[in-house]
């Protein structure tokens, strides 16, 4: 007898390793097609209205480059804090099982849909002068957060930590336990298997995460505002900048929004490339 050949291919598609691929129907070209212009358009908008005859002389000038540095520092900073403190609290929700888990995962993805501004009230009625924790850290230890660099990078840290739990917890519960079963088994501690084991398993994930985090620490504006206020030099960050020049020199405004695009795209495209695409 003879076998079946199967289903046909149809519209022009052609078989591949991974999936079939082809001409795309229009009903999703076209939409997609919006998307990509709704998305480009507004950044081609920059590239087009800078003054690119003056970029040089306002790239050079000191506030440009210290808000730059600012928000390049802060943003670091701010993802090594949520790699130290996320990564564990994202192992805590994918592996093990409590009473109140479903809870605390929303309360921990709350910052992604709460407005900055409310994040950064928050933040002041916690950690300020007279917060629930800020009056004691002042009175103990002399540590004011509030309208500082540091505290900008509290700010940058609240808002941008559920990226890198959402991101870690995921790759934790797509891992393969068997092989940390199989370290456990052969005497490993719980440390020595999260750290020899889990860790290599998720490395992509965490990158991923981190990327994210960074990305989002580096455009606050909101909740940085709010809780670190708006001073040249210790807490005016590059979105911050942008904002005041918007009100005062909007050709200014453009050249900083440029630096942020071209700073964003970079790191952005260079790490996908290496981590994200494999997550």
């Amino acid at each position: 007898m003879r076998a079946h050949p199967g289903p046909r291919l149809r519209y022009g598609a052609r078989r591949t390793g991974r999936a079939v691929t082809g001409r795309p129907p229009w009903m999703l070209l076209v939409p997609a097609l919006a998307g990509t212009a709704f998305l480009v358009l507004p950044l081609a908008g920059l590239l087009v209205r800078a003054p690119w005859s003056t970029l040089p002389e306002r790239l050079a000038q000191p506030q440009v480059l210290q808000a730059l540095r600012l928000s390049l520092v802060t943003a670091t900073v701010a993802t090594g804090v949520c790699l130290l403190l996320g990564v564990p609290l994202a192992w805590l929700l994918a592996r093990t099982s409590f009473p109140g888990r479903r809870l605390l995962r929303a309360l921990i993805t709350v910052p992604l849909v709460l407005p900055p501004v409310v994040g950064g009230v928050a933040l002041l009625l916690v950690l300020g002068r007279r917060g629930l924790l800020g009056s004691w850290l002042e009175s103990a230890f002399g540590v004011t957060l509030p309208f500082t660099t540091a505290g900008v990078v509290v700010a940058e840290a609240f808002v941008a930590m559920p990226f890198l739990v959402i991101s870690v917890e995921g790759a934790l519960r797509a891992a393969d336990p068997r092989f940390e079963e199989a370290a456990a088994t052969l005497g490993a501690s719980r440390w020595t298997v999260f750290r020899r084991v889990t860790l290599p398993l998720i490395a992509p994930g965490v990158a991923a995460g981190a990327v994210l985090c960074w990305a989002r620490a580096l455009g606050e504006f909101g909740a940085t505002i709010t809780f670190a206020g708006n001073f040249p030099g210790t807490t005016q960050t590059m979105p911050l900048a942008v904002y005041l020049a918007l009100e005062t020199d909007p050709e200014a405004a453009v050249v900083l929004s440029l630096v942020l695009l071209a700073v964003s795209v970079l790191i952005l495209a260079g790490l996908r490339e290496r981590w994200v695409s494999r997550v």
